[in-house]
């Protein structure tokens, strides 16, 4: 069995383990007791008779749920840096076709670097969401390191990364009668549109290119997998926790490019609400070292883990404003310990 086919039975396991651990009841079931029950809990309208039924009997209001998760970076839903397993603007019971959602985000790293996002998300049959987001990052202070240290311009003070996502919810949150959380996969499909010829004005330039790193391609597949699970229990508000596994080449989750061997990583958000219109959510995403830093000359340092925390004000139900402050650690030849980031996203 070869080190990938391993980290795939490996990733099975944990996956049945974390869906164990979420299906532990702690509380009992209830009509209401999920991702929609809870839209409608938070809007102050929590009923006595089941939303399912109520929807099958008198049809869905306009709008029956607030405009939550949010697009994260990587442009699917979640928070900013970690996804959910619940689906972008799923629609109400029956939908076959659902309404887009669309995102802008800016978020400033520090040192003259900043990131621009687009997303724009669509769900069908409440189970797929298609999805395309497209990142612009401002490379501020490194073109200049870059040219000191090595004699070498890279030609471009921004690099644009592409993400084109598919996700599918295998599992529904408290299917079967049982307490079990929402399940969702996803193939996301990167191309960094810029990377290559990075490499190539190094190469020009006499320095070795980023291949001697372990750069290899400049495009790659991530994959995901994430469980979702909202709590009510002894508590005054619904706590929503996801966990996840994501399989990856990229380096910086794309921005540097892509290697040759796929390593897995945990990450997971936890969000509650402090009133019905403000969300609160904590974020961790765990991050590998695709390419060999050291190798970099000091240009490139090791990745560390993300960590953020995040709010999301309800403005009405459709519009969300977000914002939130990161500690991302080494992004090129910087820190972005305290990074900061604002997300307005329109639900259709």
């Amino acid at each position: 069995m070869d080190i990938f086919s391993r980290r795939a039975v490996l990733t099975l396991v944990s996956l049945l383990l974390a869906a164990a651990i979420f299906a532990l009841p702690v509380s009992a079931a209830q009509p209401d007791d999920n991702w929609f029950g809870l839209m409608d809990y938070i809007k102050g309208s929590a009923p006595e008779q089941p939303a399912i039924e109520r929807y099958q009997e008198n049809g869905p209001p306009p709008k029956h749920v607030v405009p939550l998760p949010v697009h994260t970076i990587d442009g699917v839903g979640g928070g900013f840096i970690t996804p959910s397993a619940y689906l972008t603007n799923p629609g109400a019971p029956g939908t076959q076709i659902g309404m887009p959602s669309a995102s802008f985000g800016y978020f400033h790293l520090g040192h003259k670097k900043s990131v621009q996002s687009v997303a724009v998300t669509q769900t069908f049959f409440r189970r797929i969401e298609l999805g395309y987001a497209l990142n612009r990052l401002g490379l501020g202070t490194l073109p200049n390191a870059v040219a000191k240290i090595r004699g070498t311009p890279i030609g471009h003070d921004d690099i644009y990364l592409h993400h084109f996502n598919l996700r599918a919810m295998l599992v529904e949150e408290n299917s079967c009668d049982l307490p079990l959380p929402a399940i969702t996969a996803g193939i996301h499909f990167k191309y960094n549109s810029t990377i290559r010829s990075i490499e190539n004005h190094l190469k020009n330039g006499g320095f070795g290119g980023q291949n001697t790193i372990g750069f290899e391609k400049s495009n790659g597949v991530d994959y995901t997998l994430t469980a979702s699970k909202t709590f009510d229990c002894c508590l005054p508000m619904p706590v929503i926790v996801s966990v996840g596994l994501r399989g990856s080449t990229a380096s910086h989750i794309g921005f540097g490019g892509f290697g040759d061997v796929y390593r897995w990583t945990v990450e997971g958000n936890v969000t509650t609400f402090l009133a019905e219109w403000l969300a609160v959510t904590y974020e961790f995403r765990m991050k590998n070292n695709p390419f060999s830093a050291p190798g970099s000359g000091g240009l490139l340092g090791d990745e560390d883990n993300w960590q953020g925390v995040g709010f999301a004000v309800l403005v009405n139900e459709n519009l969300t404003v977000s914002g939130g402050v990161g500690f991302l650690g080494s992004v090129g030849n910087t820190e972005a310990d305290g990074a900061w980031g604002l997300q307005v996203k329109y639900e259709f």
